[in-house]
């Protein structure tokens, strides 16, 4: 619930386009971006989901994903291994954890790429997103989290070309973005420019999610749900716990 609440900020920056809206801007997209990661994490400090531990391997992470990415800088087609450390985060420590392992994967292999401008916010939601989906299937499978992959492989292209067609294609006929187009024909002329540009290259990410999560995916799930398991604690009631467990020393 935290996590849908604090991602309407990233819903309302892609969707502004399809409501004939006018962009916020490069600053305000990135403040709410920052914030948003800013709040959740803060949330999950001060609720206890979230330790010392969990920030460790949060970083840890983000630090493998920007090397990941560092080696196949430009992908392979629409594929980028970034994808599947935010993937398999997200399946063993669920949906806020997911979020923001995919936001500081982004965030960090941003800045080792320099990759960094106005598109970064909405990768920022983006890549986290993936991670919530991911964590929504906890538990369900390997191949539900590959159809995660598949999913999300088209939806994360779909959601930055939003960003791509409203900057860069404005004006062009029946194919562009233009100031108060209504929701039906914005969402037609997307359509159009989605499927002529990108449908087919955001195959190649499905692809490659789908396999990487199937081929690495049981060892790394494996690693990370050993480490929730020692990361984890239990907060005793001591109304329901016999006094004696306390006298003995535990």
């Amino acid at each position: 619930m935290r996590t849908a609440l604090l991602s309407l900020a990233g819903l309302i920056l892609f969707a502004w386009p399809l409501l004939g809206g006018s962009p916020p801007g490069y600053i305000w997209a990135m403040i709410a971006a920052v914030l948003t990661v800013a709040a959740l994490m803060l949330l999950e400090l001060g609720t206890r989901q979230l330790d010392s531990r969990g920030l460790a391997l949060l970083a840890a992470l983000a630090a493998l994903d920007a090397g990941l990415r560092l080696a196949v800088v430009t992908g392979i087609g629409g594929f980028s291994p970034v994808f599947f450390l935010i993937l398999c985060a997200g399946y063993v420590f669920g949906p806020s954890f997911g979020f923001l392992a995919g936001a500081l994967a982004l965030l960090v292999s941003a800045i080792a790429t320099g990759g960094i401008g106005p598109w970064l916010p909405y990768q920022l939601f983006a890549a986290g997103w993936v991670g919530v989906v991911a964590g929504l299937v906890k538990g369900r499978g390997l191949w539900s989290l590959a159809l995660v992959g598949a999913v999300t492989g088209f939806a994360f292209g779909a959601l930055m070309d939003i960003w791509d067609w409203s900057a860069f294609y404005r004006g062009a006929a029946d194919f562009g973005w233009s100031p108060g187009l209504s929701t039906p024909a914005a969402v037609i002329r997307f359509g159009r420019f989605y499927l002529a540009t990108s449908v087919a290259y955001d195959g190649f990410r499905a692809v490659g999610n789908v396999l990487m999560v199937l081929l690495f995916g049981p060892p790394v799930i494996a690693a990370l749900s050993r480490l929730r398991s020692r990361m984890g604690f239990v907060v005793l009631d001591p109304s329901v716990v016999p006094a004696s467990f306390f006298s003995s020393g535990h």
